[in-house]
């Protein structure tokens, strides 16, 4: 079966897939395309958020990342979806837990991580109270945001997960010390390592943006 997937930045995400394949049926192949694709770094510096633009960051083919405004980028995701649809894959998964507007024409199921979590964490968090782990400081408006009309509390720490694993590492330190009880890792780029290691020093239960969507879409698969 094939299952397509758009990121907002370039394709193949060879650094989420070691995390998602192995949850997927054997038979399941995996087709992607970037929104940031044949693009030189120069052209993506020129996508720097405008004031009052949404902040994305996403890592490149180089290994680096960039950070974008959601403006620049919706039409290229339409343009992915299009090219995948192509490809007759049954249904499209969005590696980016950012939120979207309603704008993007398919003929199949285009699923949204941002979804999954929100009804996850709500249905998870006995109090409510969860924090959220987040790219970049120029995110966290955006986190409470997003998060306030979901839960009751919600206390973004920014960790960049394409840099120093050391910024993962405090920002779970941090979040040991807050009263939440359950971590939400809410960018795609977040590893399942750096889930076990947020788990382990935090000691609270913790979400995954990159596994919660193959889990979901595993679920759908499995007929």
């Amino acid at each position: 079966m094939k299952i397509g997937a758009v990121t907002i930045g370039q394709s193949p995400r060879v650094d989420v897939t070691p995390d998602i394949l192995p949850i997927f049926p054997e038979n399941t192949e995996l087709i992607q395309a970037g929104a940031l694709d044949g693009l030189t770094r120069e052209q993506i510096m020129q996508m720097k958020p405008e004031e009052g633009d949404y902040v994305l960051v996403s890592r490149l083919n180089d290994g680096t990342f960039a950070k974008f405004g959601k403006s620049f980028i919706l039409k290229r995701m339409q343009e992915c979806i299009e090219r995948l649809e192509e490809q007759k894959v049954s249904l499209i998964m969005v590696l980016c837990a950012g939120t979207f507007p309603d704008v993007f024409k398919a003929k199949v199921p285009v699923i949204y991580p941002a979804k999954l979590l929100n009804g996850l964490a709500a249905a998870l968090s006995k109090d409510s109270n969860i924090v959220v782990i987040t790219p970049d400081e120029e995110q966290v408006k955006q986190a409470y945001d997003q998060w306030g009309p979901i839960v009751k509390k919600v206390t973004p720490i920014p960790a960049n997960p394409y840099g120093d694993a050391k910024e993962v590492q405090t920002a779970a330190e941090k979040a040991r010390e807050t009263d939440a009880d359950l971590i939400v890792m809410d960018c795609i780029g977040y590893s399942r390592e750096a889930k076990q290691m947020v788990a382990s020093v935090a000691k609270k239960p913790v979400l995954l943006c990159r596994t919660v969507l193959a889990r979901t879409v595993s679920e759908l698969l499995d007929f």
